[in-house]
């Protein structure tokens, strides 16, 4: 029989903060392991600190912990069957690689020599995402501790990449290469955050994005504007008039089939949109900017959450120097950018793309466009049973109501997604004033216990209220 939710809530909390002190020894000794992706010199650290984990875990009480190869830095696996066979799969996103990070490059402190300053552990990680990584292992434990069990409440599963800061160049082949190991009825991601410290939110989806430059080249050569121009096609000037046609006059994207398959923000999600206690002028200073724009009819908060965008990222041509050089350049560049939203797919946005940039190149100019690897958006409607377990854990972990929100920018999570063919939900703690990828990066240490509050409450409202996929 389950504990009220009084004694349950308040069974989670004392055992957590019982054990605050040593599970913040053990995080700061994996924080201390400078394990940076990006940079090859750091590869044995990044080695290094899946190998810790995998102990960590091990110690923790899963049963099965396992450093997984790739051909980069590796990643970490990790099961824990729950003694019920028919209860739900869950498997727990992550990664255990970080940003560079430099005293000089303006820290107060040694990026990888964790300090705890007003409640605050300031550490490259503490947010971005061993810290929200690791209080899973504290959320089981109390979970255990609480509930009398000896196996969590649901099949639990963790996967902790060790590339995510370096674009996840292998996750996907890795994730098809164990898909089998990896099956699960959902995937909590925990590499998000909240709205903040005193509005506790859970994200809902995050775009998917699409990326491609596009090369122009008119004459042979750079040739004189006195002698050819007005005679001859200007490629800069093309360029300029391609991206000058990616938006119509209500800043919707122009090209054709691009708002195809979109899945519309329903009324609801706005009203939720709506109610948070968004500051436009406070956004605006965090933007660097100076006014709003966007697609006509949407707030901004529904722009970058929730709508598709096409966006100029680099954009040249011609001489760039000091002075005046009278030509016509022989080429130009445009760098452009595509974030999409759930209905969107990535093949059928590369091909209108395409078909677009055919139709506005002039003769005489030759042009070449290349796409990167996309990443596909993913969405976990608002009445979906798993998103109302974590809107649950989170609320009784905060002991409040929690809000809803969605990301603007894209990660790998939609890899799972894509190919495990299941839905991707978010429980994460940290909050806008952490600094990811920033000198003085931190952990609000009160979010970080309620997020493991929030994992122990989870796997029970899961194997309760959520009956598993056949």
């Amino acid at each position: 029989m389950s504990q009220p939710v009084d004694s349950a809530v308040s069974a989670v909390r004392t055992y957590v903060e019982q054990h605050r002190a040593a599970f913040l020894d053990d995080l700061t000794e994996w924080l201390r392991i400078p394990s940076v992706s990006a940079q090859p010199d750091h590869a044995p650290d990044v080695r290094r600190s899946a190998d810790w984990l995998a102990a960590a875990l091990t110690a923790t009480g899963f049963p099965t912990a396992e450093v997984w190869p790739t051909p980069g830095a590796p990643a970490v696996y990790a099961e824990w069957p729950s003694s019920d066979p028919g209860a739900p799969t869950v498997l727990v996103y992550g990664h255990h690689d970080v940003q560079p990070a430099a005293r000089e490059d303006g820290w107060h402190s040694e990026p990888f020599e964790p300090v705890v300053r007003d409640n605050r552990m300031y550490a490259r990680g503490a947010a971005d995402d061993k810290g929200q990584m690791f209080f899973h292992t504290l959320g089981v434990r109390a979970h255990l501790a609480t509930t009398g069990r000896s196996a969590p409440a649901v099949h639990l599963k963790l996967l902790v990449e060790g590339e995510e800061e370096s674009g996840s160049p292998h996750f996907r082949s890795l994730v098809e290469q164990h898909a089998d190991r990896l099956a699960a009825d959902v995937v909590i991601v925990s590499d998000t955050g909240m709205w903040s410290e005193d509005t506790p939110t859970v994200c809902t989806g995050m775009r998917g994005l699409a990326e491609c430059e596009i090369r122009l080249h008119g004459p042979d050569q750079d040739i004189h504007s006195g002698s050819f121009g007005g005679a001859v096609p200007n490629p800069a000037t093309a360029v300029a008039r391609l991206v000058a046609a990616l938006h119509d006059e209500h800043a919707r994207v122009a090209i054709p089939g691009f708002y195809d398959g979109v899945v519309e923000l329903t009324d609801r999600e706005r009203e939720l949109f709506a109610e948070l206690p968004f500051d436009e002028r406070e956004w605006l200073r965090a933007a660097f900017s100076h006014a709003t724009a966007g697609e006509a009819g949407y707030s901004t908060l529904e722009r970058v959450w929730a709508r598709p965008t096409a966006e100029v990222n680099g954009i040249g041509g011609g001489y760039q120097g000091p002075g005046s050089k009278t030509i016509i350049p022989s080429s130009a560049m445009a760098k452009l950018s595509f974030r999409l939203v759930a209905g969107q797919d990535p093949d059928h946005i590369e091909k209108a793309v395409r078909d677009w940039v055919a139709g506005q190149i002039p003769d005489g100019v030759r042009y070449e466009i290349a796409f990167s690897p996309a990443t596909r958006p993913c969405l976990t409607p608002l009445d979906h049973p798993a998103l109302k377990s974590v809107a649950r854990a989170m609320g009784r972990a905060f002991g409040t109501p929690v809000r809803f929100t969605r990301e603007g920018g894209s990660g790998p999570a939609a890899d799972l997604q894509d190919v495990l063919g299941v839905p991707v939900l978010f429980l994460g703690i940290s909050v806008p004033s952490d600094g990811w990828h920033a000198p003085d990066e931190k952990v609000e240490l009160d979010l970080l216990l309620k997020g493991a509050e929030a994992s122990a409450h989870l796997w029970d409202d899961l194997a309760e209220h959520w009956q598993r996929v056949p």
